[in-house]
C-alpha cells in the first residue's frame, strides 16, 4: 500500500514540506520556554511566513521580541494581536504598554491606561497592576526628563553603585543610598543592582531591599540569591512582594485568627512577621509549614510576656536569628 503524502505548502517559489512549519513552531516554543529568546525569534519569525496569524504563536513571538529588545517589531506584533481581538487581551496590553515605555512613548502609555480605566474594561484583579504601570510610567517619564535636562548625573550614580564602591560603605550608608534612588528609573542600573544582590558581601536586608526595588519597577532580571545558607534563582518581573508571597499570606491569616482575642500579642507578632518576611525575601522561612511558623511566632511573643511553654526550639532559634539580621548596624 502506498504511503499517503501530505499536501505541500508554497510560499512564493519556496516549497514547504509537511511538518516543517509545525517543527519550527515546536522548536521556537521550546526555546522560548528555556529563555533562549534569540533562537525562538529566529524560528518563530520563519514559521509565521507560512501560517495565518495565530494568537498563541504571535503572543510567544511578541514576548520573545521584547526579551531580545526588538521593541519596534514587538510593538507591531502587539498591535496586530490587539487589532484581531486576542483572547489574551489583558496580557497583550500589559506587554504593549511595557514596550511603549521602553520606546519612551510615555504620553501614549498614559493615554491608553487612562482610557482603559475610564471605560472599565480592565478586570478587577488586574486594575492594581495597570495602576502600578501608570504610576511607573509617570515616574520614568519624569526621570527621563530630568536626565535630559541634566537633573541627574547618571555617571556618578553608576560609579556609586559599582560593587567595589558600594561595599566600602557601611550597611546603613548602603541603605540610605538605595533609598535615595528608589524613585529613579532603575532600568539603566539593572546589572549593577543584580551584582549587588549576588555579591557575598551583601547583607540580607540590602539584598531584600534591592530585590524589592526591581520588583516594584517590574524590571525583568534573573537573579541568583544566596542567604542563610540557602540559594535560589528568581526572575524579578515574576516575583511577588514579600507580603504577597503564598506562605506569608497564609501565616498572617493564621495568626490573625489565633490571636483574635489578644490584640497586643497580635500586633507584636505582625510586627515581627513583617520584618522577618522581608529579611528572608524571596525565601519564606525556608522549610517550615505555615501552621508551624504561626505557632512559633505566637510562642515567641508569649514568652516575651512571660508565658513560656514547650515549643519548637529550632524555629525559635531561627526567629532570633532573623530578628538579629533584620537590623542594619552602622559598623
Amino acid at each position: 500500500m502506498r504511503k499517503k503524502r501530505g499536501k505541500l505548502q508554497k510560499q512564493g517559489n519556496v516549497i514547504v514540506f509537511p511538518g516543517t512549519v509545525e517543527k519550527l513552531i515546536d522548536e521556537g516554543q521550546r526555546y522560548a520556554e528555556n529563555y533562549q529568546y534569540d533562537k525562538a525569534v529566529e524560528l518563530l519569525r520563519e514559521a509565521l511566513q507560512y501560517t495565518e496569524d495565530d494568537e498563541g504563536l504571535l503572543s510567544i513571538y511578541a514576548f520573545s521580541l521584547y526579551e531580545t529588545r526588538n521593541f519596534q517589531e514587538a510593538k507591531a506584533v502587539c498591535e496586530k494581536l490587539l487589532a484581531i481581538g486576542s483572547q489574551l487581551y489583558i496580557e497583550t496590553m500589559e506587554l504593549y504598554l511595557t514596550v511603549l515605555m521602553e520606546l519612551k512613548e510615555f504620553r501614549q502609555v498614559e493615554t491608553l491606561i487612562s482610557s482603559l480605566l475610564e471605560e472599565d474594561v480592565i478586570p478587577p484583579e488586574s486594575r492594581d497592576k495597570f495602576i502600578r504601570i501608570q504610576n511607573l510610567n509617570a515616574m520614568v517619564a519624569d526621570t527621563q526628563h530630568k536626565e535630559q535636562s541634566g537633573g541627574i548625573e547618571l555617571e556618578k550614580v553608576f560609579e556609586q553603585f559599582k560593587t567595589d564602591s558600594f561595599f566600602t560603605q557601611t550597611n546603613l550608608q548602603q541603605l540610605q543610598n538605595l533609598q535615595a534612588i528608589r524613585d529613579m528609573n532603575l532600568r539603566p542600573l539593572k546589572d549593577l543592582m543584580v551584582a549587588i544582590i549576588e555579591d557575598k558581601r551583601a547583607h540580607p536586608m540590602i539584598q531584600s531591599f534591592v530585590l524589592y526595588l526591581l520588583v516594584q519597577q517590574q524590571i525583568d532580571a534573573e537573579v541568583q540569591v544566596r542567604k542563610f545558607d540557602e540559594m535560589c534563582t528568581v526572575n524579578t518581573k515574576n516575583l511577588k512582594f514579600p507580603e504577597e508571597m503564598p506562605v506569608a499570606k497564609e501565616v498572617l491569616k493564621l495568626v490573625e485568627e489565633k490571636l483574635e482575642q489578644e490584640p497586643s500579642a497580635l500586633e507584636m507578632v505582625q510586627y515581627l512577621l513583617t520584618r522577618h518576611m522581608f529579611v528572608t525575601y524571596p525565601f519564606e522561612w525556608f522549610h517550615y509549614l505555615s501552621e508551624e511558623i504561626a505557632e512559633g511566632y505566637i510562642d515567641f511573643v508569649h514568652a516575651m510576656f512571660g508565658e513560656v511553654k514547650e515549643t519548637d526550639y529550632d524555629l525559635i532559634d531561627l526567629i532570633n536569628l532573623l530578628e538579629e539580621q533584620s537590623e542594619l548596624f552602622d559598623v
